[in-house]
C-alpha cells in the first residue's frame, strides 16, 4: 500500500528538495514526545498546528495544512504541505536519527517542490521550525 493516495498525487511538481537537520540533546524517546504534544506540533508546522494519524488532515493558523500520509512512532513522519488552497501539493518527510544515548538528528525534508516556489524561503521556514524544536526539547 502506498503512503499517498491517487487522489492526492503530486501535480506538476518538480525533483526540487530541500533538506535541512539539526542535533537535537535529547533522546530520541523525548523529540518524538514534544512532536506529538500541541506545543511540538505548533513548532513543526505553526500554530494551530496539530499532527495525527496516518490520514487525518492538518493545518495551522498560517494557512498551511496538509495531511499525514506516514507515521512511525520514533522514527517518521510524512505529510503533505500547501503553502495556501490552491497551491500544489509537495511533501515533507521528518526523520529522526538516534546520534547517541542523549542526542537525536532531526532531518525535515520537503520534496517535490513546484517550480516557482522560493527554495531559500522554505529553507529557512524549515530552519525556524528546527529551532523552534530544538528550544522546545
Amino acid at each position: 500500500m502506498s503512503d499517498q493516495s491517487a487522489s492526492d498525487s503530486l501535480e506538476e511538481s518538480q525533483d526540487t528538495t530541500v533538506v535541512v537537520q539539526r542535533s537535537v540533546s535529547q533522546p530520541v524517546k523525548e523529540v518524538w514526545r514534544l512532536l506529538v504534544t500541541p506545543p511540538g506540533a505548533e513548532a513543526l508546522l505553526g500554530e494551530g498546528g496539530s499532527l495525527g494519524d496516518k490520514g487525518d488532515s492538518w493545518s495551522s493558523n498560517n494557512g498551511t495544512y496538509g495531511v499525514v500520509r506516514s507515521y512511525h512512532p520514533l522514527e517518521q513522519i510524512r505529510f503533505s504541505w500547501h503553502a495556501e488552497p490552491d497551491a500544489p501539493k509537495s511533501l515533507v518527510d521528518l526523520h529522526l536519527v538516534q546520534q547517541s544515548e542523549d542526542s537525536t538528528v532531526v532531518e525535515i525534508r520537503h520534496e517535490h517542490i513546484p517550480d516557482g516556489w522560493d527554495v531559500d524561503a522554505i529553507t529557512e521556514h524549515w530552519e525556524s521550525a528546527l529551532e523552534r524544536i530544538a528550544a522546545a526539547s
